[in-house]
């Protein structure tokens, strides 16, 4: 039987248009500033997936924060795996079934948790559990020929090459800074120069809050140190930074710490940094990359190394582009975002979704840990929630744009990191349940910690490690690679498994359902009392996770030709799994029983978690859930967290009201400062750009960006709609390269909110079908017209193929 993925174009006004792409111009990407930062939130992210810089452009001295996404502390904790805690699950799970759900989250309290520390309360540096730290600081001091003022300060960040760039006049003299991480040599660049000769004098210096021992070896600068493993012992990741000065004239000095230069024509510093996380056993491989890197890099003159960069960069970048007007490239993007909020700026958002396609390509790179909450900046050694990868959305957001957004390889590092918790996974579930397969619950790190968190009220969500299995179902979804399809099947058969074992009935409807649990992080009111309380069986998101979890297994088992004991038991458990239900008022009713929520306006939505990211609510198919999830969104508010914005962004693209998409993107992107953690309110942009929960996480830039595409292609019910979503402010624009499930890419342009230009390029052999809307008359390719079939034009396309479409509309 074929399969067929749906293409709904928009109505068009005219008689016959010809739907060709021709080039889409290429914009200008700029994040422009006309003062220095002043704060860590002002300065510019620059990164390669690995190693990344954050240069604040200062004029007499300059700080510029350097990042290794690998710079973890803690290690594997055996102490996790709580022996006793298997001892009070049947006791939890009486006292849930009886209604007692507070004895039951007290108990949990003190014996269903993690051993130990867990993440100490989101303050792990010293920990086992560990943290995400900075690598160092880097601290230019400027000398110049006299003091004078300063006159045509820009700072910027090209998103179109991914260079930041200083430049001023000081003394009748411009002086002009670049800055990159290269994608191509894998070391940090930063290169000085002046349009005077002997103008340049400096000294630089690196230091670190802490564990860092700085030395200069042959005119070379060195960090290097070791992280605390959490047991005060030696197994903490090592790091050796380097640096050194290639200069054009002048001399170079060095001292015991640092190195000076003065009188030069040019510099350029360059930087190379290693760990051995991925090689504990060799403890000397790490320090010879790092030497290797720099004496690569130090080879190559700096046009070459600045065009393999840009080169590299952009093969990712440039596949998509997006045109919602003319880019404002004199005023400066801190004031932009200011202005955003009382004027129409389409083009703002445009960058603003780009930004997103940005830090994605220079935060995330296979073979490599996956994007964390800070995805590889920092500026601190005790990152707020440790920096790590909360598993109730945050870690999965991340990853949102991956795949709509043409950037599939970046997904391998979350599917990689997904496969690498199942051995820890199986253990957890042995231990804390007695069941087969895995699990992973609200939070993990490198050392794959899986077990629930020290807090029940948000430690005991049990659906983490399948919510990540919706990732490795999507990336199949959108590239048919059967071949990976077979390489994650048993990570799905395993999580898979761990429901089907350890799901309990409960009395009343005879339901299978997970407990305990939570519905992340919300607490609600047992009935008859103020007692508030977040245990609970069979939240909303815990059925949709996993009925969402069921389907995609028996469709990965049905590729693959698959049928034994599991998929069988799946197609008898899955009517088994509760219903999404309304509540009296006409919302999604949140967990099991119609609780009344503590916090109406909570940050988190998870309920909705079938509207998105899954597709089990849609306006078209089941409209009584999706005006249910309308006003449960209209009861929870258009504040909160940054990346609760971004999230309800995407949810009312999904119910394809375009404007009320747009007024939570105005919320997200919201001027704010500050970066004291604020659980509700405070959330929106910093005027870098980053998101700002508060403080920053930057999984709201993402979640920002997967709305923006939400809002022009949609393709999860099984057919492409484009536009579904469109802003009335939107009414002219195009875009290049979105990717759609089935295996294809496609551009488009519009005005007057009607497609003007489309084409399809196939990724993949698929049998597509195009949803002809309303009025049109007929459908041509290469001038044969295609048959119409109930509303549905066949388009069978080869991978490689290129699609254009003659659309003709009545007058």
């Amino acid at each position: 039987m074929k399969k067929y993925v749906f293409l709904l174009p928009i109505l068009l006004s005219c008689v016959l248009i010809q739907c060709i792409t021709g080039d889409i111009k290429k914009q200008k990407l700029v994040l422009r500033y006309n003062v220095p930062a002043s704060v860590w939130e002002e300065t510019l992210p620059l990164g390669n997936g690995r190693i990344g810089m954050m240069p604040d452009g200062g004029i007499d001295t300059e700080h510029i924060v350097l990042n290794d996404i690998t710079m973890w502390s803690g290690s594997k904790d055996s102490e996790a795996f709580s022996p006793e805690a298997i001892n009070y699950l049947p006791e939890i799970r009486e006292l849930l079934l009886a209604g007692k759900n507070r004895d039951a989250q007290q108990l949990m309290y003190r014996h269903f948790r993690c051993g130990g520390l867990g993440s100490d309360h989101g303050n792990g540096k010293d920990a086992p559990y560990g943290c995400f730290q900075m690598l160092g600081d880097l601290h230019i001091t400027y000398s110049y020929p006299q003091t004078d003022s300063v006159s045509h300060y820009e700072r910027t960040l090209s998103l179109n090459d991914a260079i930041a760039t200083t430049h001023f006049s000081k003394n009748g003299i411009a002086y002009t800074r670049e800055y990159f991480a290269s994608h191509a040599h894998d070391v940090l660049v930063i290169r000085l120069t002046a349009d005077k000769k002997k103008s340049l004098s400096f000294d630089v210096k690196m230091s670190r809050p802490e564990r860092a021992t700085v030395s200069v070896k042959e005119n070379k600068l060195y960090m290097e140190g070791e992280l605390n493993d959490g047991h005060n012992g030696e197994n903490g990741v090592r790091y050796l930074t380097q640096l050194e000065i290639v200069n054009k004239g002048g001399k170079l000095t060095p001292s015991a710490h640092s190195l000076s230069l003065s009188d030069a024509d040019e510099a350029i510093i360059l930087i190379s940094n290693a760990t051995d996380m991925f090689d504990k056993e060799n403890h000397t491989t790490y320090s010879l990359s790092a030497e290797l890197l720099l004496a690569q890099a130090k080879n190559n003159p700096y046009n070459r190394l600045k065009k393999a960069h840009i080169e590299v960069y952009k093969e990712k970048f440039d596949r998509v582009e997006l045109n919602l007007g003319e880019q404002d490239n004199t005023t400066p993007t801190n004031e932009r975002l200011i202005r955003f909020q009382s004027d129409d700026d389409p083009a703002l958002a445009a960058l603003y979704f780009q930004f997103g396609r940005y830090l994605m390509i220079c935060g995330a790179r296979e073979g490599n840990l996956p994007l964390n909450l800070q995805g590889l900046w920092a500026n601190t050694v005790q990152t707020p929630w440790n920096g790590d990868y909360h598993l109730n959305i945050n870690v999965q957001m991340n990853y949102w744009p991956a795949e709509v957004c043409n950037l599939s390889e970046l997904h391998k590092a979350l599917s990689d990191f997904t496969a690498s918790l199942v051995p820890s996974g199986e253990k957890t579930a042995q231990t804390f349940y007695g069941a087969k397969g895995w699990v992973a619950h609200m939070m993990t790190n490198p050392w794959q910690f899986t077990a629930p968190g020290e807090h029940a009220s948000w430690g005991s969500t049990n659906t983490g490690g399948a919510w990540l299995c919706q990732h490795l179902w999507e990336h199949y979804a959108f590239t048919r690679d059967k071949e990976y399809l077979k390489s994650i099947y048993p990570v799905l058969a395993g999580a898979t498994d761990f429901f089907l074992s350890s799901m309990i009935r409960e009395p009343k409807q005879g339901w299978l359902i997970t407990a305990p649990s939570s519905s992340p992080e919300n607490a609600f009111y047992l009935p008859g009392t103020r007692d508030a309380v977040n245990v609970c069986m069979g939240p909303t998101m815990d059925v949709q996770i996993i009925r969402e979890l069921f389907t995609n297994m028996l469709s990965a088992a049905e590729i693959l030709g698959i049928e034994d004991e599991s998929t069988a038991k799946i197609r008898e458990v899955l009517p088994q799994l509760p219903p999404m239900q309304i509540s009296p008022d006409g919302r999604l009713q949140e967990w099991l029983e119609d609780y009344e929520e503590v916090d109406p306006q909570h940050r988190h939505v998870s309920h909705l978690y079938g509207l998105h990211p899954s597709n089990q609510i849609s306006p078209i198919t089941t409209p009584d859930l999706a005006d249910a999830a309308r006003k449960t969104l209209n009861r929870r508010g258009d504040a909160g967290t940054g990346w609760s914005r971004a999230w309800k962004v995407n949810f009312w693209a999904r119910l394809h009201d375009g404007d009320r998409a747009y007024k939570l993107l105005k919320s997200l992107l919201e001027p704010t400062s500050g970066s004291e953690i604020r659980m509700s309110g405070g959330g929106g942009t910093y005027p870098n750009l980053f998101c700002a929960h508060p403080p920053i996480q930057i999984d709201g830039n993402f979640g920002g960006t997967a709305g923006i595409a939400e809002m022009l292609i949609q393709s999860q019910s099984g057919y492409i709609q484009l536009l579904p979503a469109l802003p009335t402010g939107w009414s002219k624009g195009s875009f290049k390269g979105l990717c759609v499930r089935g295996g294809a890419e496609v551009d488009a342009a519009w005005e007057k909110g009607r497609i003007t230009r489309l084409t399809l390029h196939a990724k993949t052999d698929n049998n597509f079908q195009l949803k002809v809307p309303d009025g049109v008359t007929a459908i041509k390719k290469n001038g044969r017209e295609l048959p119409i079939e109930n509303g549905f034009v066949p388009l069978e396309m080869k991978k490689g193929e290129k699609t254009e479409l003659d659309l003709t509309y009545p007058v």
